[in-house]
């Protein structure tokens, strides 16, 4: 008898036997089916969700520059007297570069406030002089033209980008590229035009009134040489806090004792976006749980009742020799095809839907209405594989748990008293 339970037919008479069951009773099947349909496609959405929710998040946060240290001097000494040799100058910044082999490159940056006249119009704004690579370390978005070249830097070319917002104030109408704007007593030509790729609300250098110039023409304003912002980008993340820690003992060692500096990163911001992402996919885990634990309960129901409906086929198999185990593994077959099934059906839903969604964002009409919050491009609804394997595991695993006591129910029943059962 042992062999006979080891061999493929033993396992598949069980299976036909179960599809036939649960064939003959579709509607119970289909509904009993629809809690773990639910719970499976919860649990690959929920990860969906929370991933995309992650990126989105992380995303803004890195929008602000990626791996990036911050650098600023907050005083010289007791007395708060400013100190010109303690301010950070373009020579800290190649000392950064080339020192700090973490470092992948440093911009720097210094903004006055300042009046432009356009049309007999006077428009307040705030001019930032930044070095060459200030547009890749902060991520800066090129809208139309272009970026300062290595002439512009060098020959202290009288050329500027604008805000998109400063463009539509001071040239409505107008393309901006190639128009003159004047600035104090300079002349500039306008060489593109810029934006920001997370709004910082003004909490950085850059504001919608900004115009940035390069940084050698800065001094032609205030006369000095020195950057109020200084930015190091890391190489890769797992080194931002390395180069934050050489960063600030390489300016404290640069100059006098009682100069002070800011330098900071945006790890902790990362970090923490991390965790509350974590701790709500976690969270909607367990919802997606508690729903499956309720189908699990209602497949035992069902069962329970087809056990009590079908005693006397029960009770005919056992008089004709069926053996406790295929019973057994009958009811335990129909538990695990309505659970397997169900599962099957919540992932195609749970993976669907997010497609779907997907191709929804990138139509134009949506787009278009997106734009105003975040370019569709930037949008990204990731599918996690793991999630499905996890749904499909778990949703399997309910039924087999919760069909285990009507099938050990079914298997215990005594022919005799089963085949006397109306």
């Amino acid at each position: 008898m042992r062999a006979m339970r080891s061999t493929a037919a033993f396992w598949q008479e069980n299976l036909d036997l179960a599809v036939q069951a649960l064939r003959a009773n579709k509607v119970r099947a289909i509904l009993t089916m629809l809690g773990v349909i639910i719970g499976s496609a919860c649990i690959i959405l929920v990860v969906t969700i929370s991933l995309a929710g992650k990126r989105y998040i992380i995303s803004e946060i890195e929008g602000v520059g990626s791996n990036l240290v911050m650098a600023e001097m907050i005083n010289s000494g007791a007395a708060q007297n400013l100190v010109l040799a303690d301010q950070i100058t373009p020579a800290d910044l190649q000392a950064v570069e080339q020192d700090i082999p973490e470092v992948k490159q440093a911009a720097g940056t210094s903004d006055i406030h300042l009046t432009v006249t356009v049309a007999g119009q006077d428009h307040p704004i705030s001019v930032v002089g930044v070095t060459q690579g200030f547009n890749n370390v902060r991520r800066l978005v090129i809208i139309g033209g272009r970026y300062f070249d290595q002439d512009d830097m060098m020959s202290r070319s009288k050329v500027c980008l604008v805000t998109e917002q400063l463009a539509a104030t001071m040239f409505p109408g107008r393309d901006p590229l190639g128009q003159d704007l004047q600035i104090g007593e300079l002349h500039f030509t306008v060489i593109g035009m810029f934006r920001e790729r997370v709004d910082t609300f003004g909490q950085t250098e850059i504001t919608p009134e900004s115009v940035l110039v390069p940084f050698s023409l800065i001094k032609e304003y205030t006369g000095t040489d020195y950057f109020k912002s200084f930015y190091a980008q890391a190489d890769k993340a797992d080194d931002v806090p390395l180069v934050t820690e050489r960063v600030a003992g390489l300016l404290a060692s640069r100059h006098r004792p009682d100069a002070k500096y800011r330098v900071r990163n945006l790890t902790s911001m990362l970090s923490a976006a991390r965790n509350i992402a974590h701790a709500l996919t976690i969270l909607l885990i367990l919802v997606a749980l508690i729903a499956l634990t309720i189908s699990g309960i209602g497949i035992m129901n069902i069962m329970l009742v087809t056990v009590t409906e079908r005693t006397r086929e029960i009770g005919i198999r056992k008089a004709i020799g069926a053996p406790r185990d295929a019973i057994l593994y009958q009811f335990l077959a129909e538990a695990v095809l309505i659970s397997g099934t169900g599962a099957l059906v919540g992932i195609a839903i749970g993976i669907l839907l997010p497609l779907a969604a997907d191709l929804i964002i990138r139509l134009p009409v949506i787009a278009g209405l997106l734009s105003d919050f975040v370019p569709a491009s930037e949008i990204s609804i990731p599918i996690s594989w793991l999630s499905v394997l996890l749904a499909f595991f778990v949703s399997c695993s309910t039924g087999l748990v919760f069909g285990f006591l009507p099938a050990n129910r079914a298997a215990r029943l005594q022919p005799t008293e089963a085949l006397r059962y109306e």
